[in-house]
């Protein structure tokens, strides 16, 4: 998107390039893993846990029971890529929203002629990237300097999300994230983040979780803090760097860190950053 300049033309040019090369590139690790035997992987081949393994000797190649998975094609970033083709993103702007629809359908299109060529399970996946969303902008902002939007965090923003700093309503977050989910069928998932955990008030999630299944949703999660301290077990929310009770600053800040709940300490820099930056859906 940076490298198009703004070009749409030019933008799916290079995307097609870059998905290719993905495609490929699956196909060439999946060919690698093919000349594996059974014997090389005795508990799983050896005994027919894995589908397709059942009747296979073991100097027999482990390709007719790989040959079940799935080579899976993910993205992220997507709100970065449409401010830098068109200086909003899908929480912004309407145009926008229609854009990002259309270049995930486009992506989704490219993986399933890839099926059909390779006669493989190649799949689309809406990627957290842990790890890479971090790294990727290091190395964008090293070629392209800081770009207001686009590279100017330490971070990537999850696959087809509205940006965590963005302020929006977990309704709206809900009404314009929704249709992406069905292009994903290697998986995909949406955030609403709340200020505190919304136990006292079952029919706000009753009511959101219906929402979310009108808006196509196949997998989403209501995110809250919860902080522990370990002086005097006080369990809650606790924004200061001290207890309130006790004023000890050993406090376990347990959070959602791409799909799975773990304590802040483990987070690694990127995704600190994007903790920082998270802000509660009203």
């Amino acid at each position: 998107a940076i490298k198009a300049e703004r070009n749409l033309k030019k933008f799916y040019q290079l995307l097609d390039e870059i998905t290719e090369l993905t495609i490929n590139q699956l196909y060439h690790r999946f060919k690698v893993q093919c000349r594996l035997r059974v014997k090389d992987i005795p508990f799983v081949m050896g005994q027919g846990l894995y589908m397709g393994s059942e009747d296979l000797k073991p100097d027999d190649s482990i390709e007719p029971a790989i040959v079940n998975g799935t080579l899976s094609v993910g993205m992220i970033g997507l709100a970065e890529t449409l401010v830098a083709l068109t200086g909003y993103h899908h929480g912004q702007n309407k145009d926008s929203q229609e854009l990002g629809l259309e270049i995930i359908k486009h992506i989704k299109e490219k993986v399933d002629e890839a099926c059909e060529r390779f006669d493989l399970n190649y799949t689309f996946l809406a990627t957290p990237a842990e790890g890479l969303s971090g790294r990727f902008v290091k190395m964008d902002r090293k070629e392209f300097g800081i770009i207001p939007g686009v590279t100017d965090r330490e971070y990537y923003t999850n696959s087809f999300h509205i940006p965590v700093h963005y302020p929006i309503s977990m309704f709206d977050k809900v009404r314009l994230e929704g249709p992406y989910h069905k292009f994903f069928n290697a998986g995909h998932i949406s955030y609403v983040e709340m200020a505190s955990p919304p136990q006292h008030n079952p029919q706000a999630v009753e009511s959101l979780l219906r929402h979310m299944a009108e808006c196509d949703m196949g997998y989403a999660g209501i995110n809250y803090p919860v902080d522990f301290c370990c002086g005097c077990n006080l369990l809650g929310v606790i924004n200061d760097p001290e207890c309130p009770r006790c004023g000890s600053t050993n406090i376990r800040r347990v959070r959602r860190i791409t799909g799975y709940l773990s304590t802040v300490d483990r987070f690694n820099d990127g995704k600190v950053a994007e903790l920082r930056d998270r802000v509660p859906h009203s």
